[in-house]
């Protein structure tokens, strides 16, 4: 609300639960049936996370079909375990999600295949991959119960990377995105091919205007994350 008439805003998008904030940029939610959604969802991913043990790693200075493909094979190769992509963070920095164990077996591969950097990250379970389903099943009942409204600019997908405005779309692609990958990577490409040259990272840090920066060039990178930036 701050900034709505300071930047003329022609598109959105959001990293993972940040995708609820870009849709309320948006107009597609309010702020109230926002903050229910994200509070709900935290909930239920930690919930999963307890009944079904998993983990993410981080890989950086591998090339995304190398990770698919270990990805694939070790799933393959498990009982009943599984490994998938879960952000596709910028080129060569993919986060991989799945079964605890599995993983953990697993991680000396990435290593192996040639990855500069392979970290586990501090997570309470495998976000963005099949094994939240069911904590997507209880998102889901909730989000079924809002009437999202068109969006007044394109909002571009985590789900499919695409700009989208239909309200119902929309609802159907964040009922999906729990156990989908967060395809920022293309994302940031599809936005810079449809004319974006300016990006604005609205919050604390600045960890998306990294991802920017290794993604496209020629492009302007602002960040607002303090109160006096909107000055500026």
């Amino acid at each position: 609300d701050l900034i709505k008439d300071k930047i003329e805003m022609h598109g959105t998008a959001g990293h993972s639960d940040g995708e609820y904030a870009s849709l309320y940029a948006a107009g597609d939610l309010s702020f109230a049936e926002g903050l229910k959604l994200v509070s709900l969802r935290g909930e239920v991913m930690f919930s999963s996370g307890i009944k079904k043990p998993g983990t993410m790693y981080a890989n950086i200075g591998l090339d995304d079909n190398i990770v698919e493909e270990i990805c694939k094979q070790a799933t393959a190769e498990s009982n009943n375990e599984v490994i998938v992509p879960a952000n596709y963070n910028c080129p060569s920095q993919l986060v991989v999600s799945g079964s605890k164990d599995l993983l953990h077996r697993t991680a000396p591969k990435f290593k192996d295949a040639g990855a500069k950097i392979v970290k586990e990250l501090v997570v309470s379970g495998a976000f963005h991959s099949p094994l939240l389903q069911d904590a997507a099943n209880k998102l889901s009942n909730e989000i079924h119960k809002i009437d999202f409204q068109n969006a007044k600019v394109p909002v571009y997908l985590n789900t499919t990377s695409f700009p989208e405005q239909n309200g119902q779309k929309i609802k159907e692609a964040l009922i999906q995105q729990l156990t989908s990958p967060v395809l920022w990577s293309q994302i940031l490409k599809n936005m810079n091919n449809d004319g974006f040259n300016s990006f604005y990272e609205v919050g604390a840090g600045n960890v998306l205007q990294g991802l920017v920066k290794r993604t496209l060039s020629d492009v302007k990178i602002y960040g607002l994350d303090k109160f006096e930036n909107l000055s500026n």
